[in-house]
């Protein structure tokens, strides 16, 4: 197993010298689910949160184990344990998205814990409402990571939370037990909440980036969207998330057809719910791709983009340099990429450089609101 983990890749992820595929948490995970993996029948095991196929790929090379039913959010991750398997010939897995169907009769998962506790609680009432009566749950993290408010999420569907030894820095907690139905709470996915000052119904999933809020960075750029000048054409909302973004403009500009995307899978279904809960359906397409995939180039007359800044805790000045080199593929000559970004990050010279000519629409202390135009 060990060669294995040492030859992992993130490819088609960043790549640097201080990111890796494998961390102490995949390999805590492994040992600790060492028992129940061994005794677990073909089919049975379920992977989840796995980021680039440590989990999924060190469970079937140490154990043999087939059948393995996996879900990531991220599109990335899920290349890159694909890129891995058919790079070292090993199979053994299918990829779902977070449905019944991955975790149905399930008697072992290994979870790696999300940050967000709404995305923890999801996947626990998934768990516990359909994986085998018997089912194990070893779910990892980085102890700096970790709080107590995770136990308690999972023992609101799993009858039994034990925490073991931290090793590395990192710990697992190991459940079992689902509760009851009746016992259970009635939490539904996604959930809704109402904007009465933006006019506008947000959906989402535990995974997606804000919940059912609108973060400051999008509500900076909703400022300044009614001088978006494009009232014709395509758009696209870059990295939608929940989907705030391609709806308020599908509003504002009814004339744009606008194409939401994301790599993560529970930004696309929440940011689908989101379209339809606001009747925009017929403007807005919401599709999972990583950047602009899947759209040509130089066809677009106007991209939105809140750009993420940091990989998992590592902040990286690649993520958004990777970001504005979509944007800058898909539109057209004079097309124009508004930008908001922490002000401390001062990205204007690389929008400059990989965009084009670029103007401040807005600042303040914490966000600034920038209009690049297509050379």
């Amino acid at each position: 197993m060990s060669d294995v983990l040492d030859r992992l890749r993130r490819h088609p992820d960043l790549e640097a010298p201080n990111l890796f595929a494998v961390d102490a948490t995949d390999r805590l995970v492994l040992d600790e689910a060492a028992q129940a993996l061994a005794d677990a029948a073909d089919g049975t095991v379920a992977v989840i949160g796995d980021r680039y196929g440590a989990l999924t790929l060190g469970a079937i090379a140490r154990h043999g184990v087939t059948g393995v039913r996996t879900h990531q959010d991220r599109l990335t991750g899920e290349r890159a344990l694909h890129g891995n398997a058919e790079r070292l010939g090993l199979g053994g897995f299918t990829s779902h998205g977070l449905t019944p169907d991955l975790v149905a009769g399930a008697r072992v998962v290994l979870l790696q814990l999300p940050r967000s506790l709404d995305a923890l609680d999801e996947v626990a009432a998934l768990v516990a409402a359909h994986a085998d009566p018997s089912v194990v749950v070893v779910a990892g993290g980085r102890v700096k990571h970790m709080t107590t408010a995770m136990n308690d999420v999972l023992g609101r569907h799993l009858g039994t939370v034990e925490a073991r030894l931290a090793r590395q820095k990192s710990r697992v907690l190991v459940a079992s037990a689902p509760r009851a139905a009746h016992d259970r709470p009635t939490r539904r996915w996604p959930e809704r909440a109402e904007h009465p000052d933006l006019g506008l119904t947000v959906c989402a999933h535990g995974g997606a980036f804000a919940g059912t809020g609108v973060d400051i960075g999008t509500r900076a750029l909703l400022a300044h969207l009614d001088a978006v000048e494009p009232t014709t054409g395509t758009a696209v909302d870059l990295g939608c998330g929940t989907g705030v973004l391609a709806v308020a403009l599908a509003r504002l500009r009814p004339g744009l057809a606008v194409t939401a995307t994301d790599e993560s899978a529970a930004a696309v279904a929440s940011a689908r719910a989101t379209v339809d809960a606001n009747g925009v359906g017929v403007h807005v397409r919401v599709t999972r791709a990583v950047g602009t995939e899947g759209i040509p180039d130089a066809s677009a007359d106007l991209v939105l983009l809140n750009p993420p800044f940091h990989v998992d805790a590592t902040v990286h000045p690649g993520v958004a340099r990777a970001l504005f080199s979509d944007a800058a593929r898909v539109l057209r000559p004079g097309g124009q990429l508004w930008a908001v970004w922490n002000s401390h990050l001062r990205y204007r010279p690389t929008l400059e450089q990989v965009v084009g000519p670029t103007r401040q629409a807005g600042r303040d202390p914490k966000f600034t609101v920038t209009v690049s135009t297509r050379r």
